[in-house]
């Protein structure tokens, strides 16, 4: 579980460095740290001079909180996030959830790359999460003593996206919707194992998001999810995945990405 006197420590050290309250959180997945570049009168924290914020160690991110305003909106994005299978433990995977409620957030934004198990999906596409599956319950980010300061002991996840923000952003733009399942990695997925996740009604598959989903509905934060198929998963097409193909396919729909993002600000 989170401490949440360093949640504390942590806030304290960005508050102090900043000169605007954000009420918007962005966490930016691999290859999607580009929006963080466009933010408006940026203070840019290293993680790495954070207390207590863990370090990213993934290509394609870049490991910097950027707070300002993005698209009129007072934003702290996150140009780069955790991943359990950098060795971190699910708790320090979504401590920088509880760090920016703290500091004022209300609605967290999370993107990420991901494997296309749906058929009618192509790389490319940029697909609105309606839910998650977690087949790794051991490592549930809440797991151990509840501090009830931070939220309630047994969190209702019944939806874990926040529907009003979803439908206001469908009625601007039209977008596939699709169920993303979380795997450890850092290894893709075989093809057996994407057959199995296929028949249980997943969409998208990836190795992110939802620890953070489970941690901002612990804290009451409202949560708009984003994926960008950056290829089809194991054994759909018969071709060897590459962590540089995701980063590639990020890159080139850069633009139509920042665009639906624009909009999902816009319509809070």
């Amino acid at each position: 579980m989170v401490d949440r006197k360093k949640v504390l420590e942590a806030a304290r050290y960005i508050e102090e460095r900043i000169s605007v309250k954000p009420r918007v959180g962005l966490i930016l997945g691999s290859g999607l740290g580009f929006l963080a570049d466009q933010v408006e009168d940026p203070t840019v924290i290293e993680y790495s001079e954070i207390p207590h914020f863990p370090v990213s160690t993934v290509p394609g991110h870049e490991g910097k909180l950027v707070i300002g305003k993005l698209f009129g909106k007072e934003i702290a994005a996150m140009k780069g996030r955790f991943h359990t299978y950098e060795g971190y433990d699910p708790s320090e995977v979504v401590f920088p959830v509880y760090v920016m409620r703290e500091l004022g957030v209300e609605r967290l934004l999370i993107t990420n790359s991901s494997g296309g198990i749906n058929r009618s999906f192509q790389p490319g596409d940029v697909v609105l999460i309606k839910d998650v599956i977690s087949i790794l319950a051991f490592r549930n980010p809440l797991r151990g003593p509840n501090d009830d300061e931070l939220g309630p002991r047994f969190p209702d996840m019944s939806q874990p996206f926040d529907r009003e923000w979803m439908e206001r952003l469908k009625e601007k733009m039209e977008l596939k919707e699709g169920v993303y399942i979380w795997t450890l990695g850092p290894n893709y997925e075989t093809p057996a194992e994407i057959r199995a996740f296929d028949r249980i009604g997943a969409d998208m598959v990836g190795m992110s998001t939802v620890p953070e989903v489970i941690a901002a509905n612990h804290v009451g934060i409202k949560v708009l999810g984003l994926s960008c198929i950056t290829n089809m998963a194991a054994g759909i097409l018969d071709e060897p995945l590459k962590h540089e193909d995701v980063i590639r396919v990020a890159n080139m729909v850069k633009d139509r990405f920042a665009k639906i993002v624009k909009v999902a600000l816009e319509v809070i």
